[in-house]
C-alpha cells in the first residue's frame, strides 16, 4: 500500500519535470541479479548501467518508446514504454544459446585478449594528451559553478513526522534525482561566476570571482569550502581520480585493465563524429573503483562523454552514492575542453537501499574560452585579501547574463522557501542545534557573545581531580575584526581557580596585520610537544587524560603573559614576532622543577622571551576574511621554523639562552597505495637552562593516539637540549585488506607507522637541574643511538574508532630502564571518509 502512494505521489508531483523515467531490476533466468547490465533509451545516447544488485534508474528530458537492456552472454531485451513514468520493473534476460561458453564471463572477468574494448583503451593511453588549454601560451574562460544540498529519499513517513510539523510547506519544493529515482527537498543552494585566466609560460592560473549568491545561511561559506575540497579538479586521463582524500583508480588509468572489466557496447554519432560506447566495471569488490560507460571519438580517441558511479562496496565512509559526470567539447579535432561537470554524492550514515540521507551536488559549466591574450606577471600574484562585498549583493540582471545553465523550477523555489524557512522557530532551534554541535559554542541571539567551547566543559588530572570550565568569546559575525576569549576553571582536588584572557586584533586587511595578547594561569602537562605553546587559552590532551600508563603527577603550574604581531605578506607565508613572560613551578609533591643557583635551591622559574617565527603552508586554502581563519583542505605541507631569545636583563627573569627550531610536515597521497605523513623537526638550544625551559622529547601516557608524540615513552622519560626527530606513518586505506575474503566486509583500514628521536644533553645542564631533592628527574637523552618505535594500526573499526598496537624497538634493557613500556594499545575516534 505505502509503495503504491508513493508511486502516486512520484507521478503527481514530479512527471512534469521530465518526459521519461524508468526503474526496475534485471535477473537472468534464475533469479539471479545481473550486475553492470547496459540500460539505454534505443536511438538515443542515453543510457546506465545496474548496479551490483541488479537495480538501476534512467531519466530523460525527451520522450522514449523503447528500452533497450543487454549484456555479454545474453539476448539483448527491447522493452516498449506505454507510459512516460515506468518504476520498479522486473526483466529477466536469457542465455544465448550460440554464447553459452560465454556464461563464464558474467563471474565478472572479462578477457584481455582479443578485447575490442581494450584495443580502443590502448588507443587512448597511446593519444592522450593534456588538456586542450595547455596547448596555449595563455588562456581564459567563464566559469559557473552551483553547489547544492539536498535531503533525500522524501516519503510520506517524513513529511508526516513531528521533526517537520509546523514546516510542511517546504515540501512543496520536492523533485526527484535524474540519477537514482529517489525524492529529494532542496536545503542549500549556492552560485559562483567566475573568470578565470591563466599562463602556462609561467605556470600560474587566477580566479576571479564575478558574483556569489546564496540561499542565505551565514556560514555557507563553510559548506562550500568542504564541498569544493571533497570534490576537487581531476583529470579522467590520470591514472588516480582523487575524491574524499580517497584516489580512486580511473577507468582510463594505464592499470585499468587490471582493476577493470571493459565491454564494446555500441556506436552513435554524437556531434557528426563517431564514438564507441564502452561500459566498465570492477574486477573485485571493496576496492576504489567506479562502474559506468565512455564514449570515445573513433579518429582521434578523445574522450567526449564519460560517466563515473563508485562501487558501493567501495572501501568510504558515510557517502552511500557518488556519481561524476563530464562532457568535452572537442575543437578541431586535436584539442578536447571539459565542457559541463557534474558531481553528486548521497551521504547517509548507512549504504541500504532505503537509508535517508543528503545529496551534496557540484554541478561547474565552462564557456566563453579565449586564448593567447598575455597580462603582466603581477597580475597572477595571490592577494593575502581579496574579499568584495559587492560580489555577494549582484542583482537578478547579473545572473541572468552569468549563469550558463538556467536554474530549473526547484532550484528556483528554494531561495524563496529558505528565506520563509528561516522566520520559523522551530527550524531556528534546529539550526542552532546544528551550528553548537559543528563549532562547539552557544550563542546569545541578543548578545555577541557565544558560551563555549562545551567540549572543554569536564576534565580530569591526578593534581586537580576533577576540573570545571566555563569560557566564552565575543562574535559578532565569521568575518569578525576582533575577538575576545576566555576561561575559568576550578579543580576539586587542589581547590584553586585557574583563568585565561586573550584578545586579537586585525588591525590591516591587505597584509593581515595582527596584534594579540593575554594572560593564563593554569595547571598544564608540559613536554606534550618539543615546541612550547605560547597560546595562553590552549591546553594539551594530556593535561586532562582520565586514565592513563602510569603516574600522570608531572603537572606545571603556569603564569603566561604573552604579546604579539604577525602579517602575511605573501599568502600562506606568516610572519610572526613575539614576547612572553612566564613564572613556572611544580603543581605536584611528587614532581619537581628545583634547579642549583649561586643563592641555594630554586624552585620557581622566571623568564622573559622573544620570539620570531615563520609560517609557510604551500596549497592551503583558507575560509573566512575576519581576525580569525578556518582551514578548507588538510593536504598542504606545513613549514616552520623560530629563534627564541630569553633574557634575563629583562623584567628580573633568570636565564640568557637562544633557542632554534624548525619542523616540516608533508603529506603524500601515493595513488592507490593511499595516504603517507612525514614529518621532521630539530632543535637545539644554546646556553645553561633548567629542566622547565629544555626541550622534552614529548612521551604520550595516556590512551589515545596522538601524531608527533612517543607512545611508549613517560614523560619527561628524554630530555635533551639538542634533536632532531622523525615522524612516519602510512594509511593504506584498506588496499591490503580488501584482498583478503573473510575481512573484505568490515572495510577496515591498515595503518603503519615509524617515529624516532635522536638527542643530547649537555653536562652543565644535567648538573643544573640535578638537586637532592629525592623526587628529581634524572635528566637523559637518546645519545647513544635514535630511540625508535613503531606501530601497526587497524582502521575504520565500526567507522569510528582505530586502534594502534605500539612497539619500543629499543632502549628496554630492564637493568637499565625497569619502567620502559615495550608495548602497548592506543586508540582514537575520528569521522573519516
Amino acid at each position: 500500500m505505502k509503495l503504491r502512494l508513493l508511486s502516486i505521489f512520484y507521478f503527481i508531483c514530479f512527471s512534469a519535470f521530465s518526459q521519461t523515467k524508468v526503474s526496475g531490476h534485471v535477473f537472468d533466468e534464475y533469479n539471479q541479479p545481473i550486475s553492470f547490465a547496459n540500460v539505454i533509451f534505443q536511438g538515443s545516447t542515453e543510457g546506465t548501467t545496474t548496479n551490483e544488485n541488479g537495480k538501476f534508474y534512467l531519466e530523460s528530458e525527451d520522450t522514449w518508446g523503447v528500452l533497450t537492456i543487454s549484456f555479454i552472454g545474453y539476448e539483448t531485451l527491447k522493452i516498449s514504454l506505454d507510459k512516460k513514468v515506468n518504476y520498479n520493473l522486473k526483466f529477466i534476460l536469457k542465455e544465448e544459446a550460440a554464447q553459452l561458453d560465454a556464461v563464464v564471463l558474467l563471474t565478472g572477468k572479462q578477457s584481455k585478449k582479443n578485447n575490442p574494448a581494450i584495443d580502443i583503451l590502448r588507443k587512448i593511453w597511446e593519444n592522450k594528451r593534456e588538456n586542450g588549454l595547455r596547448r596555449f601560451k595563455q588562456y581564459e574562460y567563464d566559469k559557473y559553478e552551483k553547489v547544492e544540498f539536498d535531503i533525500n529519499t522524501i516519503d510520506s513517513a517524513l513529511i508526516k513526522s513531528k521533526l517537520f510539523r509546523g514546516m510542511e510547506f517546504v515540501f512543496n519544493e520536492v523533485d526527484t534525482s535524474r540519477v537514482t529515482g529517489k525524492t529529494y527537498l532542496p536545503m542549500f543552494i549556492n552560485e559562483a561566476a567566475s573568470r578565470v585566466y591563466g599562463d602556462n609560460v609561467i605556470n600560474k592560473e587566477k580566479e576571479v570571482l564575478k558574483g556569489n549568491k546564496n540561499s542565505g545561511f551565514n556560514d555557507n561559506q563553510v559548506i562550500i569550502d568542504f564541498v569544493d575540497d571533497l570534490y576537487s579538479d581531476y583529470n579522467v586521463y590520470d591514472n588516480y581520480l582523487k575524491f574524499f582524500d580517497k584516489s580512486f583508480v580511473s577507468p582510463l588509468s594505464r592499470t585499468g585493465i587490471n582493476t577493470y572489466n571493459y565491454v564494446l557496447s555500441d556506436s552513435a554519432y554524437i556531434d557528426n563524429k563517431l564514438c564507441f560506447n564502452i561500459i566498465y566495471y570492477p574486477r573485485r569488490k571493496n576496492e576504489l573503483t567506479f562502474k559506468g560507460d565512455f564514449w570515445v571519438a573513433d579518429t582521434t580517441y578523445a574522450v567526449k562523454e564519460i560517466n563515473l558511479q563508485a562501487s558501493k562496496s567501495a572501501n568510504i565512509n558515510w557517502v552511500k552514492e557518488i556519481y561524476i559526470e563530464q562532457e568535452f567539447e572537442v575543437l578541431n579535432d586535436s584539442i578536447f575542453l571539459v565542457k559541463r561537470d557534474y558531481m553528486m554524492s548521497d551521504f547517509a550514515l548507512s549504504k541500504k537501499e532505503k537509508s535517508r540521507g543528503v545529496y551534496g551536488k557540484r554541478t561547474t559549466l565552462y564557456d566563453n574560452y579565449k586564448f593567447n591574450a598575455q597580462k603582466d606577471k603581477k597580475f597572477y600574484d595571490a592577494e593575502v585579501y581579496n574579499y568584495d562585498k559587492d560580489v555577494y549583493d549582484r542583482d537578478d540582471a547579473f545572473w541572468e547574463k552569468n549563469r550558463l545553465e538556467a536554474l530549473n523550477k526547484d532550484e528556483k523555489g528554494v531561495y524563496k522557501m529558505l528565506d520563509t524557512l528561516k522566520t520559523v522557530k522551530k527550524f531556528k532551534q534546529m539550526y542552532n542545534l546544528g551550528s553548537i554541535l559543528s563549532s562547539g559554542y552557544i550563542e546569545f541571539n541578543t548578545l555577541p557573545l557565544d558560551y563555549g567551547p562545551i567540549f572543554s566543559t569536564f576534565g580530569f588530572n591526578e593534581v586537580e581531580g576533577l576540573r570545571l570550565r566555563t569560557g566564552g568569546r565575543t562574535y559578532f559575525g565569521r568575518n569578525d575584526l576582533w575577538r575576545l576569549e576566555g576561561f575559568l576553571a576550578y579543580g576539586f582536588r587542589d581547590d584553586k581557580f585557574k583563568y585565561g584572557i586573550s584578545g586579537k586584533w586585525l588591525l590591516d586587511k591587505k597584509s593581515r596585520l595582527i596584534i594579540s595578547g593575554g594572560n593564563r594561569r593554569d595547571v598544564e602537562q608540559m613536554g606534550a610537544s618539543l615546541t612550547n605553546s605560547t597560546d595562553v587559552l590552549g591546553r594539551s590532551l594530556a593535561s586532562s587524560a582520565v586514565v592513563t600508563a602510569g603516574a600522570n603527577d608531572k603537572l606545571t603550574t603556569i603564569n603566561l603573559t604573552s604579546f604579539a604581531i604577525e602579517a602575511e605578506p605573501f599568502k600562506n607565508l606568516i610572519l610572526r614576532l613575539g614576547a612572553n613572560y612566564r613564572t613556572l613551578e611544580s603543581a605536584s609533591p611528587t614532581f619537581t622543577l628545583d634547579y642549583n643557583t649561586p643563592n641555594g635551591i630554586a624552585s620557581e622559574i622566571k623568564q622573559f622571551e622573544t620570539t620570531a617565527s615563520l609560517y609557510f603552508f604551500p596549497g592551503r586554502k583558507m575560509t573566512g576574511f575576519g581576525v580569525e581563519r578556518y582551514d578548507a583542505n588538510d593536504d598542504y605541507a606545513r613549514v616552520f621554523a623560530q629563534v627564541s631569545r630569553g633574557d634575563r636583563s629583562m623584567f628580573n627573569s633568570d636565564f640568557d639562552y637562544t633557542k632554534v627550531q624548525c619542523s616540516y610536515v608533508q603529506p603524500w597521497q601515493l595513488g592507490g597505495f593511499g595516504r603517507l605523513t612525514t614529518s621532521i623537526e630539530a632543535g637545539k638550544t644554546f646556553g645553561e637552562v633548567p629542566l622547565g625551559l629544555l626541550s622534552v622529547i614529548p612521551g604520550n601516557q595516556s590512551y589515545f593516539s596522538i601524531y608527533n608524540t612517543f607512545s611508549q615513552l613517560d614523560f619527561y622519560e628524554f630530555v635533551s637540549d639538542t634533536y632532531t626527530s622523525f615522524h612516519i606513518e602510512h594509511n593504506f586505506n584498506g588496499r591490503l585488506f580488501s584482498r583478503i575474503p573473510f575481512l573484505r566486509k568490515f572495510n577496515l583500514r591498515e595503518i603503519v607507522s615509524v617515529r624516532g628521536v635522536w638527542g643530547e644533553i649537555s653536562d652543565e645542564n644535567v648538573a643544573l637541574s640535578t638537586t637532592n631533592n629525592p623526587f628529581n628527574i634524572p635528566l637523559v637523552a637518546p645519545s647513544d643511538k635514535i630511540y625508535y618505535e613503531y606501530g601497526l594500526g587497524i582502521g575504520n573499526i565500526f567507522k569510528v574508532f582505530r586502534i594502534d598496537f605500539n612497539f619500543r624497538g629499543n632502549y628496554k634493557d630492564e637493568a637499565l630502564y625497569p619502567n620502559a613500556r615495550k608495548f602497548g594499545v592506543t586508540g582514537s575516534f575520528g569521522f573519516n571518509f
